[in-house]
């Protein structure tokens, strides 16, 4: 896949609009931090390592903006920027992680803000680059535990879409095809938005690589049937009890244990708040619009229904066979022990 955000020559961000595919690959390309911080609201884009990566460009652009002020003027403009990223959506780890990273460079800097434009580009540039290694690190050891001819579940999409390019659940898929080994993937559909029919389906499907689509409710089906060998789905945010991904991933992982097959989540380190338990966490509730119509077409509710719409769900490490980090695959202890 192209990559899903870069930083251009001309100091803007480049990113695919994802509410456009599968129908069209269109790009945005943005100049000011107020578009990036709605892009990642509205889900332009989408996916934790990839809002994370967005949100330095955002940060980088700010910078841009405010560098003729005066210091103490462009670091309370600056403070105000960083709240409007962050405010954007609560879930995710990574889209906080990314703003305090660029956060310290800003505010350890002694000099003229003019100078500091480039230190906070260059670095949301090498975040992006950091993002493409670490997922090929998680594909390279992911991979060990896929065999040939395996069948692999994931649950929304964790692909190269949710990241600037090669993917989180995806990787281990990747990087065992690149090993020759024979791999086909069953995507969930992922209601409301569909990021498995749409997103998922399509990376895989442009690349190549044999995918097919489900309804959520089948794939415990599928899992009695052993038509499914392992489940490897991404992660928004990592608590030390609990591994929070898109709603309906708690009821993957129930079918997956009631049916002994392994359940892996896989999580770049950008993801990990050990020192969080689930009740520090704010589940981000969108509007119910995504529930009573399927992609703002076509409404499927009686008016005067109400629909609730919660983004994310909560599954217990109890249900987790192993994490796959850029720096191998941990239980929930040995992750714990490595990182806490």
């Amino acid at each position: 896949m192209i990559p899903s955000i870069e930083w251009t020559s001309d100091n803007k961000v480049k990113m695919i609009d994802q509410t456009l595919l599968p129908h069209k690959l269109e790009f945005l390309e943005l100049d000011d931090y107020r578009d990036v911080a709605t892009s990642i609201k509205v889900m332009n884009i989408r996916g934790a390592p990839a809002i994370g990566v967005a949100a330095a460009m955002g940060m980088a652009i700010a910078t841009l903006e405010y560098k003729d002020l005066p210091k103490e003027k462009f670091l309370e403009s600056m403070e105000k920027a960083a709240e409007i990223i962050k405010n954007t959506r609560p879930t995710a780890s990574n889209l906080f992680w990314a703003v305090d990273r660029i956060w310290k460079i800003i505010a350890s800097y002694p000099d003229d803000p003019k100078n500091l434009s480039e230190l906070v580009i260059e670095e949301a540039k090498l975040m992006a680059q950091e993002d493409i290694t670490v997922n090929k690190n998680i594909g390279k050891n992911g991979a060990e535990l896929l065999q040939d001819g395996d069948v692999i579940l994931t649950h929304c999409n964790a692909g190269s879409l949710a990241t600037v390019q090669y993917g989180t659940a995806l990787a281990p898929v990747r990087s065992a095809i690149e090993q020759g080994k024979k791999i086909d993937v069953i995507a969930d559909e992922t209601r409301p938005r569909l990021q498995g029919a749409r997103l998922t389906a399509f990376e895989l499907h442009y690349d190549k690589i044999p995918v097919k689509v489900i309804s959520d409710t089948s794939s415990g089906l599928l899992m009695r049937l052993r038509k499914i060998n392992k489940v490897i789905v991404g992660t928004d945010r990592v608590t030390s009890d609990a591994v929070f991904n898109k709603i309906g991933t708690y009821l993957v992982a129930l079918a997956a244990k009631d049916n002994d097959i392994p359940f892996y989540v896989a999580a770049p380190t950008s993801t990990l708040s050990l020192h969080e338990t689930v009740n520090d966490v704010t589940i981000e509730q969108r509007d119910s619009t995504e529930v009573s119509n399927v992609l703002g077409k076509v409404q499927i509710v009686p008016d005067g229904v109400e629909c609730l719409n919660y983004a994310f769900d909560i599954t217990p490490f109890r249900l987790v066979t192993g994490v796959i980090t850029e720096d191998g695959v941990f239980t929930h202890k040995e992750l714990l022990k490595r990182y806490e």
